[in-house]
């Protein structure tokens, strides 16, 4: 009792000290955030590592931190594919996206599809698909604060994490509002110094109490797991049916096309003064994801092999909690303190990010391009943008109050999903195909954003079974929770149909003129 007693009070100090530096940060950098161009992307002053710290930092969630290596631990081999997704993730982003979207753009998705298709329109599609996008991940993120910071302050009960959600939302939009991007990306390296940090090292301390030998890890977790060998190999714990393995690649084709359309991320390729930047910034932010993802499948199979899938399952039946248990179990209670801040220091890290991003669509896409109708001045969109992150931060902790009850992965996997059908098919056409016109544009992101949303609502996480959203009600006719697999192509055909069906034709100056920029840049973008 007294050791819990030690550890709870020893979390509330390092918790209470991590806020009070978010703060003075916040104070310390508000004089950085007097423009557009400083509060959305810091002044395009970055260098090209620190950027890619932090994007590392907007990118590596608490479902990652936590969930990757619990789906490990219980799973085997079959948690593999979720640290090979995130790699795939950057190899996209830096092959097809970097350079182009930094080049062509000027802060959001509706600038670079705006500089050769109609803009209001434009600017107000994707302006409503960020602000779905963010209100889905912060939501998530949220919920999934309240979880997991309660327990660990030894704190339990509804009300409890309802004030935890509630204490995060605040904090979010006191700092974001002050500084804008530049406190964002001190708070985003601060996490990603000491999320590396901390993991490497538990990943060390679980290497070195099985003699430095990976083959003696993997044998002890397979022996551990309850099916032996097969606990390596593909299939150890499926017990679905084809339903079940369709969600599971729905949810991998969300994860890994979702992230290369999400707001925040793209917003911080424009951080950096050049494409060139852009594209180092993807590259150190590659390899720190690799860096991590081996990290985390060490700490994964670490955990079934000191811990066992049982004890990790009895402590969370996701398995979110098997890195915090092994910190504890190798670390004692400093460790476990350490890993607790780290995962805290996570959640605040993103929802800063989406919230900035949702903040920069709302004040430039749908405040200063549509209803200014590009007149606004620099001051008011600052002071709009402010009051935006203030609306979303206050609409989404609402939300997280209310849907206490979701699903975290399912809620940040919808997230996902509508990036990729939303976002990612209309940018891919906008940057690389010349016969995209604002019919094709408009088809594809109000497409793929109302058929992903309206299938996740109709899909088994939200109604007809004990684990929804609305267990007593059954709505659920679509047989699969995340909707990737069916909103995604639907987004590519419809902007694709939109484009060669629609009596708009393509404009060939406004076309080649924005080929030039997106190839050599603009000194004023």
């Amino acid at each position: 009792m007294l050791a819990q007693t030690s550890h709870t009070a020893l979390v509330i100090t390092v918790f209470a000290v991590f806020v009070v530096g978010v703060v003075l940060i916040s104070l310390l950098d508000a004089s950085q955030s007097d423009t557009p161009r400083r509060f959305f992307v810091s002044g395009r002053r970055l260098s090209s590592a620190r950027n890619g710290i932090a994007l590392f930092g907007d990118f590596i969630s608490a479902a990652t931190l936590l969930g990757t290596p619990g789906v490990i631990a219980l799973a085997g081999f079959d948690g593999i594919p979720y640290l090979l997704g995130p790699i795939v993730v950057w190899a996209v982003i830096l092959l097809l996206i970097a350079e182009p979207f930094h080049n062509a753009g000027h802060y959001t998705v509706g600038d670079v599809l705006a500089q050769h298709l109609r803009p209001r329109p434009v600017h107000m599609a994707m302006g409503l698909a960020t602000l779905v996008i963010s209100l889905f991940y912060l939501t998530a993120q949220l919920v999934g604060a309240g979880a997991i910071a309660a327990p660990l302050l030894g704190i339990s009960g509804v009300a409890a994490q309802n004030f935890l959600m509630l204490f995060l939302g605040i904090l979010m939009i006191i700092y974001v509002v002050i500084s804008g991007m530049y406190g964002a990306t001190l708070v985003q390296c601060f996490k990603a110094a000491v999320l590396l940090v901390a993991s490497v090292y538990l990943a060390l301390l679980v290497l070195g109490k099985f003699g430095w030998n990976p083959s003696h890890l993997l044998g002890v977790a397979a022996e551990r797991s309850g099916v032996g060998e097969a606990f390596l190999a593909p299939g150890a714990r499926s017990q679905g049916g084809g339903t079940d393995k369709l969600d599971a690649l729905s949810l991998q084709l969300g994860a890994v096309l979702g992230a290369a359309g999400l707001p925040h991320l793209l917003l911080r390729l424009r951080a950096v003064p050049n494409a060139r930047s852009a594209r180092r910034s993807v590259q150190w932010t590659a390899v720190l994801t690799c860096v991590f993802c081996v990290t985390a499948g060490i700490l994964g199979f670490g955990s079934a092999a000191v811990l066992g899938p049982q004890a990790v399952m009895s402590s969370n039946s996701s398995g979110n909690t098997a890195t915090l248990l092994l910190g504890g179990s190798l670390g004692g209670s400093v460790l476990l303190t350490v890993m607790s801040c780290v995962a805290f220091a996570t959640i605040l890290a993103v929802v800063a990010g989406i919230a900035l991003a949702a903040a920069t669509s709302l004040a430039h896409d749908i405040y200063g391009a549509v209803i200014k109708k590009g007149r606004a001045t620099a001051s008011q969109e600052v002071l709009v943008a402010r009051a935006s992150v203030v609306v979303i931060g206050t609409a989404a902790t609402a939300i997280a109050l209310f849907a206490s009850r979701i699903n975290v992965s399912f809620a940040a996997g919808l997230a996902f999903a509508v990036a990729a059908s939303a976002i990612l098919p209309a940018l891919l056409f906008g940057l690389y195909w010349r016969g995209f016109t604002t019919t094709g544009a408009l088809w594809s992101i109000y497409g793929g954003l109302i058929c992903s949303v309206s299938l996740a609502v109709l899909s088994p996480a939200v109604s007809g079974t004990p684990a929804a959203l609305f267990p007593d009600m059954d709505f659920a006719v679509f047989p699969l929770k995340y909707p990737s697999i069916v909103s995604v192509p639907l987004a590519f055909l419809l902007g694709w149909l939109g484009s060669v069906m629609g009596r708009e034709r393509p404009q060939p100056a406004a076309r080649s003129a924005f080929e030039l920029r997106m190839l050599v840049g603009s000194d004023s973008s």
